[in-house]
């Protein structure tokens, strides 16, 4: 049984716990994509109580585990989720992604050794509906992610930097001193985005834009998954 996670007072303690149980646990500290895989490298699968992000990189973006989660599953690792996060959409993209379970970092220390012990015999404490549910949820997200961003490729480049001066605050008048232009070239221009985009106001049009980036509770996207 193998813990990566990047805090190591809860990695060490997660594992102390279980090796006073008898459970045969190793933990080993990752702050970064190269520590996670290095983790791995070289050591039978079993089990990887996996954190669900590893802290930020040096640009201050999290650093999440669930691009990673298909490949290591493939290479043969059950994955136990463990996060601080409550998002359901992050955990649902986890589980749906190839995760076995999740447990949260805030349940008492009885319940992570239990949901540990379970996910090593391969059962999970995680209730089949409650799992299904999150799942359930992330894929209605995505299929929503993937309709604003098919009308969003819609628009001509400049459209787009229209439409993302909005979103920054920016009032039609400052737009067109920016680019230089008329102030009724930039509101027909709006008028383009709306219709593209299927909405009737800017307010509309300015959610829709950042519902693609909410930030930092934005579940991650698998890619490939390799180094």
């Amino acid at each position: 049984m193998l813990i990566v996670d990047d805090h190591e007072l809860v990695g060490a303690s997660l594992a102390e716990a279980l090796r006073r149980d008898g459970e045969r646990a190793r933990f080993r500290p990752a702050h970064s994509v190269a520590d996670l895989y290095e983790a791995v490298d070289g050591v039978e699968p079993g089990l990887l109580v996996l954190d669900l992000d590893l802290g930020v990189d040096e640009n201050g973006r999290r650093i999440e585990t669930i691009p990673m989660i298909p490949t290591l599953r493939a290479a043969g690792w059950r994955i136990l989720v463990l996060s601080g996060s409550s998002n359901p959409l992050r955990i649902g993209a986890a589980l749906h992604h190839g995760g076995f379970t999740w447990v949260s970092k805030s349940a008492p220390m009885t319940t992570l050794l239990a949901a540990i012990r379970e996910a090593r015999a391969g059962r999970s404490l995680l209730a089949p509906a409650r799992r299904e549910e999150l799942v359930r949820g992330y894929l209605e997200w995505e299929r929503r992610q993937r309709a604003v961003r098919t009308k969003l490729a819609t628009l001509t480049r400049r459209e787009r930097e229209v439409l993302d001066l909005l979103a920054s605050g920016m009032r039609a008048q400052a737009i067109a001193e920016h680019f230089v232009v008329s102030l009724p070239t930039v509101r027909t221009q709006v008028r383009a985005v709306l219709a593209k985009l299927g909405v009737g106001a800017q307010l509309e049009a300015v959610a829709l834009v950042r519902s693609v980036d909410p930030g930092e509770e934005t579940p991650g996207i698998p890619g490939r998954g390799v180094r």
